[in-house]
């Protein structure tokens, strides 16, 4: 009977788990840093959930561009779901261990809601600019129905968009590569361990990010600049002001997306750029929704003054009993 060796087996049936080599060697930091990792985890929870319970709870924050941001933080607590508690794991377990569908599945909810929030944060640009650009049609156009429409085309495209990806990517085989340069299961860090030829699923990311990504990125520039350009034509500060810090915002929100996405998915991903992909993907995956509560809250008065509301109501009830 012929021996077959463990390398010989491994290539034949291809690996069944990988590694995350994540931030490097930090086994000493361990403890420091899944300490680190569960306060942005929680306040990144509590920030967005709170967001959607002020909306749903407040009849004044019943408007379009509140039921967009109800949204965004819903999408955002799901996000950072999909990365942060298997990180907590690998620092708490000292496991750095994914299983190959483990880390596909990984793969296809970040980025399937990634590609959704491209969707969202278009829609929201374009919300913003009916109100400020078109306001004697806003109401007509931004109605209930439109608002639910756009929503549910966001969550549908980005999904259809990612699961095709996903498919091609569960066809391949991967063979002696099973290291991971990355803290989470990005897909081209993926798909270059693969000994398949990639050909097809490169092509197809290609051709979805250009069909599918590209246009919302289009949309969120061309209305900004729309708004811009109409804030800038009003005649008082005043009204300047006031028309601006209605989408500052959203803008803010977008420069960080959109910013962190192009150094991750534009940058080469070799040599001393590794390092910096990896403080960018940090960035957008983990820092920015912890950040958007904040973002949004602080500069917006409508958010202030329903928590303030909920802290009343709550202090009052606390009082009673």
């Amino acid at each position: 009977m012929q021996l077959v060796t463990n390398s010989e087996q491994q290539n034949r049936t291809g690996i069944a788990e990988f590694i995350l080599l994540g931030f490097g060697n930090v086994e000493d930091w361990n403890i420091l840093l899944f300490l680190l990792f569960l306060a942005i985890y929680i306040v990144t929870l509590s920030g967005n959930l709170l967001i959607v319970g002020l909306v749903i709870a407040d009849q004044h924050l019943h408007t379009p561009m509140y039921f967009f941001l109800a949204n965004l933080s819903f999408l955002e607590s799901c996000y950072t779901s999909t990365i942060l508690p298997r990180m907590l794991n690998s620092f708490l377990m000292e496991d750095k261990t994914i299983s190959l569908w483990g880390c596909i599945l990984q793969m296809h909810f970040f980025s399937t809601l990634a590609a959704t929030e491209c969707y969202l944060l278009a829609a929201m640009s374009y919300d913003r600019y009916l109100a400020i650009c078109r306001p004697l049609h806003y109401v007509t156009l931004m109605n209930e129905r439109t608002c639910l429409l756009l929503v549910s085309v966001s969550w549908i495209i980005g999904l259809l968009l990612i699961t095709i990806l996903t498919y091609l990517l569960s066809r391949l085989t991967f063979c002696s590569q099973y290291k991971i340069d990355h803290f989470f299961c990005d897909f081209t860090p993926l798909v270059k361990l693969s000994c398949s030829d990639t050909w097809v699923i490169e092509t197809a990311a290609f051709i979805t990010s250009s069909i599918g990504i590209l246009p919302t990125f289009l949309i969120t520039v061309t209305s900004h600049v729309f708004i811009i350009g109409t804030i800038l034509k009003i005649p008082s500060f005043t009204g300047r002001q006031k028309a601006f810090s209605t989408c500052s915002s959203h803008l803010t929100v977008v420069s960080i997306f959109y910013g962190s996405l192009t150094f991750v998915y534009i940058l080469p991903t070799t040599g001393n750029f590794k390092d910096i992909n990896k403080v960018f993907s940090f960035l957008y995956t983990v820092l920015t929704p912890m950040a958007n509560p904040f973002i949004y809250s602080l500069r917006n008065k409508e958010v202030k003054e329903a928590f303030a509301k909920v802290i009343c109501k709550l202090v009052f009830s606390h009082a009673i009993h």
